[in-house]
């Protein structure tokens, strides 16, 4: 018997940015993008978004060729753009390992590492220090 996912056409990866985190599913077609139930520019408001989402299909040339489904949950709506483009360009390498350098030169395989530094005890940020009275 074969298995399911042998016969699956779509190809999945994760993408991380920060806090958020994307499930990004390709599959040769027309070029639907649907994040969280909803039109690519619909979800990300702003025009921004919407072209960071879509540079790792732009920079391998392969814009409209696939069907993208993506679910985006935790961080602000920049950092899932940031965190679906990692992912999208993830799924690339698995379906293509040609256009692995091309994504890789471009920084779009690299999981940008910078979060939020937490807050320490004995002063009122992360870095910040009470103010200092000598006298």
């Amino acid at each position: 018997m074969v298995s399911p996912a042998t016969t699956d056409p779509r190809t999945y990866a994760t993408g991380k940015r920060k806090t958020a985190i994307a499930r990004v599913w390709i599959k040769p077609g027309t070029g639907n993008f649907v994040v969280n139930g909803h039109a690519l520019d619909v979800y990300f408001d702003r025009a921004t978004s919407v072209m960071i989402a879509n540079q790792a299909l732009e920079l391998v040339e392969v814009k409209g060729q696939f069907d993208i489904v993506a679910t985006c949950t935790g961080g602000g709506k920049s950092a899932q753009a940031e965190a679906v483009r990692h992912g999208i360009s993830r799924a690339l390498c698995d379906v293509d390992a040609e256009k692995r350098p091309a994504l890789k030169r471009a920084g779009f395989l690299t999981r940008d590492a910078r979060k939020k530094e937490r807050k320490k005890y004995g002063q009122p940020g992360a870095r910040k220090r009470f103010q200092y009275s000598k006298r």
